[in-house]
């Protein structure tokens, strides 16, 4: 069961749901569970599930490459005939309650799958084409959510800025991920250009997205209590960038993703207090 969790990163659906949930309480000004998100929430559950075991179903060769012993499927403590049930079962769940909400959500469940399907076996060997992919897909369930209530809008600023974000530490986890990138033929920047050019264009993205998290929400009318918090995951958006330049790429890593919760929270309570 451990394994089975594992596989399906049930961490990140949490995050995914949650996101979800953000995202309408973003667009409506307040926290609540109407309906419609909660069948939306569990629609981004359900495509998380599909979408993260058929990345490792794709990069099983890869994993094992880079000695991933976290990996269950790689690892072969989790058989493939139960990764594709898995991705059945994910799919089934993320369209059918996406289609509770409305056709829009619907259909666009529908293209993030699709984009997921084809990330790890074409978009991911493209590089920044992969991370891009990534970088969308990672920060929609907050435009899902808000679509979710009809107020669609009111999501663009906080999946640009969790899109950007993502996009930098897509891009930093490729500085990380180059022995089991080459045993694939990926053509991801720090391959093709090298690890200095990859490692400053990292750097490059996760800084510029400092000024761009002050100046959108700010434009877009967000309240002080966004910027007072959104100020300690700039912080770590910056450690983020100065831990690459030391070449410690997984902690640049981690402390991006660590940036991504307390940047969601500071745009719901910029909105709903």
């Amino acid at each position: 069961m451990v394994d089975l969790l594992r596989l399906v990163r049930a961490h990140n659906l949490v995050v995914a749901g949650l996101g979800v949930f953000a995202g309408g309480w973003i667009a409506l000004g307040r926290v609540g569970a109407p309906g419609p998100l909660v069948w939306a929430a569990l629609s981004g559950v359900g495509l998380g599930v599909a979408g993260n075991v058929l990345n490792d179903i794709w990069d099983e060769a890869g994993d094992r490459a880079n000695a991933r012993t976290d990996r269950p499927l790689a690892s072969g403590r989790v058989r493939r005939g139960s990764a594709d049930l898995l991705v059945f079962w994910g799919a089934f769940l993320g369209l059918g309650t996406a289609a509770l909400v409305s056709g829009t959500v619907f259909a666009l469940a529908g293209g993030a799958l699709v984009l997921m399907a084809v990330y790890s076996p074409c978009l991911k060997r493209r590089g920044v084409a992969g991370n891009l992919t990534v970088a969308l897909v990672a920060g929609f369930p907050l435009m899902y959510g808000a679509l979710s209530v009809g107020r669609g809008a009111a999501g663009l600023v906080p999946w640009v800025l969790a899109g950007w974000l993502h996009f930098g530490r897509e891009v930093a986890k490729d500085l990380v991920d180059v022995p089991g990138d080459r045993v694939l033929g990926r053509r991801t920047v720090p391959i093709l250009s090298g690890e200095a050019v990859g490692r400053n264009v990292a750097k490059a993205i996760l800084w510029s997205f400092i000024p761009a998290s002050l100046a959108l929400p700010a434009l877009a009318g967000y309240g002080r209590w966004y910027f007072a918090l959104a100020v300690f995951a700039d912080v770590l958006v910056w450690s983020a960038g100065r831990a690459l330049s030391g070449q410690r790429y997984p902690v640049a890593v981690r402390h991006a993703k660590l940036a991504m919760p307390l940047g969601v929270a500071a745009l719901v309570l910029g909105r709903v207090v």
